[in-house]
C-alpha cells in the first residue's frame, strides 16, 4: 500500500479555482443526494450552488479557502459571517459559519478537512468571534463524525414534515406522534 505525502497548501480562492468549485459542488450535491434526496445531481445544479455561496460570500464578507496539491484544487471551505437574531445575547451573535466543505473522496483521511476547518477558526479568532457554526444533512453520519472529532458539538436540529396534497390517500403519520 502506498500514500500520497505531497503537502498540501491552503490558500484563498482566486478565480481561476471557479470550474473546481464547481465540481465540488455537484459532488456535494451527489452525495448529499444520498442522504436527502431533493438535491439536485445535475452539472448546472453543482453551478446554480456555487452561485449561491458566491453570493452569500459577498454578503456576509465570507471568505473561500481552498486545499492545493501539487497545483491541484481538491477541497474548500467557505466561511461566511453572520449574526444570531435578537433572541440570542448581544456578544453571542455574531459568529462564523461553515457554509460548504467539501474533499474530494480520494484525499479524505490526510487531514484537509481539519486544516481547513483549523483555518477557518483561525480565521475567526482573528475576526473577534467566538463561535463557530455549521450544519451537517441528518443521516450524514460521515460528516457528523467528522465534526465532532473536530470539537463541533449539537447545537440545534431541523425538522421537516413532507405535506402531502388533500385527497391523497397515503396514510397520515400525524396520530403516531
Amino acid at each position: 500500500m502506498s500514500f500520497d505525502t505531497s503537502p498540501v497548501t491552503l490558500r484563498p480562492a482566486r478565480e481561476s479555482d471557479r470550474p473546481a468549485l464547481v465540481d465540488h459542488h455537484f459532488a456535494l450535491n451527489v452525495h448529499e443526494h444520498a442522504v436527502s434526496p431533493n438535491r439536485r445531481t445535475d452539472r448546472d445544479g453543482g453551478e446554480a450552488s456555487l452561485v449561491e455561496t458566491e453570493e452569500r460570500m459577498a454578503r456576509t464578507g465570507g471568505v473561500t479557502m481552498v486545499a492545493e496539491i501539487d497545483g491541484r484544487v481538491v477541497g474548500h471551505l467557505a466561511l461566511t459571517f453572520e449574526t444570531a437574531p435578537a433572541y440570542v445575547r448581544a456578544e453571542e451573535q455574531p459568529y462564523a459559519y461553515v457554509a460548504v466543505l467539501y474533499v474530494e473522496a480520494e484525499q479524505r483521511g490526510r487531514g484537509i478537512a481539519r486544516a481547513l476547518l483549523s483555518e477557518a477558526e483561525r480565521i475567526a479568532l482573528a475576526r473577534g468571534l467566538t463561535q463557530l457554526l455549521v450544519s451537517v444533512q441528518s443521516g450524514n453520519a460521515e460528516a457528523e463524525r467528522a465534526y465532532d472529532r473536530f470539537g463541533f458539538r449539537p447545537y440545534s436540529a431541523d425538522l421537516i414534515k413532507p405535506l402531502r396534497p388533500t385527497g391523497d390517500d397515503t396514510p397520515d403519520d400525524v396520530g403516531r406522534l
